[in-house]
């Protein structure tokens, strides 16, 4: 068996182009807490488990409001819509009231709820783990929101993409 070179050295801007060729969605996932609410975009939304219901996404370690997220009793994880891309980037800025001329209620768990969205999963805390860079929350989905119309908001290779129409 051959040893793996796990000390194998490449450029993270290649990495990062790479991982860039996977397609995501976007979505922005919001809480409250006394301070009020607050919300971040995130592109590394994945299901985890169907029982029980578990979602999972990943906060970079440098972000501000990470410490309060790591607190909270509930978030939403708010799924974008096609043409969405103003929401997307006012909540991948830090600073600045990123709630302002957006439309949102509070959800059952309290937590912000965009409108409209492709879908919301409220969850509570289930885990927090070491990811590096990153810290990736795993939520327990406790209530969800679903349309049945739109598109997704999608990202690929650094820059928003539609979603090709069904071929005949």
């Amino acid at each position: 068996m051959t040893a793996i070179d796990l000390d194998a050295r490449f450029d993270p801007r290649e990495l990062r182009n790479a991982l860039g060729r996977f397609a995501t969605g976007i979505a922005v996932v919001a809480a409250h807490d006394a301070e009020g609410p607050m919300g971040v975009t995130v592109n590394s939304f994945s299901s985890v488990s169907l029982d029980p219901p578990l979602v999972l996404f990943s906060m970079a370690r440098g972000l501000l409001s990470l410490p309060r997220f790591e607190k909270v009793e509930a978030y939403a994880v708010n799924i974008l819509l096609e043409g969405q891309e103003a929401i997307s980037n006012s909540f991948s800025r830090p600073g600045a009231d990123k709630f302002a001329g957006v439309d949102w209620v509070k959800g059952v768990t309290g937590a912000p709820k965009l409108t409209p969205t492709l879908a919301t999963f409220e969850c509570v805390p289930y885990a927090h783990y070491d990811g590096g860079d990153h810290v990736i929350f795993v939520g327990r989905v406790v209530h969800l929101h679903v349309e049945d119309e739109g598109s997704p908001l999608l990202y690929f290779r650094g820059s928003y993409r539609l979603l090709a129409t069904e071929k005949g």
